[in-house]
C-alpha cells in the first residue's frame, strides 16, 4: 500500500493482475446473465406483445426524428460551407458491456468488458443511449474501470444548450443528482435547461447531453446560486455502453486554426473591397496648398 501510494509502478502490476481477475469477473456475471435469459424464456406472451408494441412506437418516433435530422444536417452543412467552417466528423466508437459495480457506497465506479486489446485508454469518454456516463480511469488487457459522472471526485466543463453559458458540473456522490458549480446569482439558468459537454480541455467531445437542471435556488445576499441537475444517462440501469474515440486535441486545434486563417483572409478581402467602394479614387491634396478663405 505504501509503494502504491508513493510510486506509479504499481499501476502496471494492477493491470497484469487484472488479467487474472477477468475470468473471475466473467464467472460472477454468469448467474445474472442466466437469470435474464430465464426470465426472457419464461415471460408470457402478453408481456412480449406489449414490449413489441412499445418498441414499434419507439421505432416510429425515432424514424420521425431521423427524417427531420436529415434535413437539419443538410442545412447545417450548407451553413458551415457559407462560413467556411470545418465539418463535424463522426466520432468512432466501440460497444462495451457492464461486468461489475463498485460496492463502496462512497465511490461510483464500474468495470466494463473492454481493455487495451480493444483500443480502450485512460481518459476515454463513455456514454450510454441517453447521455454521458463518465470516463475510463484504469485499463487492463480485457477490462476497464470507469469513473461515473455521479462520483464526488468527477468534474467536467459543460455549457447551457439554450444560451451557451459555460459551467463546471461535479458529482454529488448520488446517482440521482450532480452539482453545477459557481453559478453567478444573475446567470440566465432555470429549471429544465439542458447541460451538454462544451469540448473544453479536449477530453470530452462537444454536444453530448450531460444533465438537466432540476433546481435553482437563489440565496439572498450570496454571490452564487445553488444549482442541482439530474444526469441524463441511466447510471443505475444501463448495461451497454459506447466507448468514444474523439480526435486528438492537436488535430482539432490545427483544423480550427486553418478555419480561422481562411475566415480572416476572407474578412480582409471584404473589408478592402468595402473601403474601395466607400472611398473612390480622388486626387491627393497638396499639404502646402493654402485652404480657401471663408467669406
Amino acid at each position: 500500500m505504501f509503494v502504491d501510494q508513493r510510486f506509479t509502478r504499481m499501476e502496471q502490476v494492477r493491470a497484469q493482475m487484472s488479467m487474472v481477475v477477468a475470468p473471475i469477473q466473467w464467472v460472477v456475471s454468469v448467474p445474472s446473465d442466466l437469470l435474464n435469459w430465464g426470465s426472457l424464456a419464461l415471460s408470457d406472451q402478453q408481456a412480449l406483445v406489449d414490449e413489441n408494441r412499445r418498441l414499434r412506437e419507439q421505432i416510429l418516433t425515432l424514424s420521425h426524428r431521423g427524417q427531420r435530422m436529415a434535413n437539419l444536417t443538410a442545412e447545417n452543412s450548407e451553413l458551415r460551407n457559407l462560413l467556411k467552417a470545418a465539418e463535424r466528423r463522426n466520432i468512432p466508437y466501440i460497444t462495451a458491456e457492464l461486468l461489475s459495480l463498485d460496492n463502496d457506497p462512497f465511490s461510483h465506479q464500474m468495470v466494463v468488458n473492454r481493455g487495451h486489446r480493444n483500443g480502450a485508454y485512460v481518459g476515454q469518454p463513455v456514454i450510454d443511449a441517453s447521455g454521458l456516463v463518465g470516463q475510463i480511469t484504469a485499463v487492463s488487457a480485457y477490462s476497464s474501470r470507469v469513473l461515473l459522472l455521479a462520483d464526488a471526485s468527477h468534474a467536467l466543463p459543460v455549457q447551457l444548450n439554450r444560451n451557451g453559458l459555460r459551467f463546471i458540473v461535479q458529482g454529488a456522490g448520488r446517482y440521482s443528482s450532480v452539482n453545477v458549480m459557481h453559478v453567478p446569482d444573475t446567470a440566465d439558468i432555470r429549471e429544465g435547461d439542458l447541460l451538454t459537454t462544451s469540448g473544453l480541455a479536449g477530453r470530452f467531445p462537444p454536444g453530448y447531453p450531460v444533465a438537466r437542471v432540476t433546481e435553482v435556488y437563489h440565496d439572498p445576499g450570496q454571490p452564487f446560486a445553488r444549482v442541482t441537475a439530474e444526469p441524463m444517462a441511466q447510471l443505475q440501469r444501463s448495461r451497454h455502453f459506447l466507448l468514444l474515440f474523439p480526435p486528438p486535441q492537436e488535430e482539432v486545434a490545427e483544423h480550427a486554426w486553418d478555419d480561422t486563417l481562411d475566415i480572416s483572409a476572407d474578412a480582409l478581402r471584404s473589408s478592402l473591397r468595402l473601403s474601395d467602394q466607400a472611398m473612390p479614387d480622388q486626387p491627393l491634396l497638396d499639404q502646402n496648398a493654402s485652404s480657401p478663405e471663408v467669406p
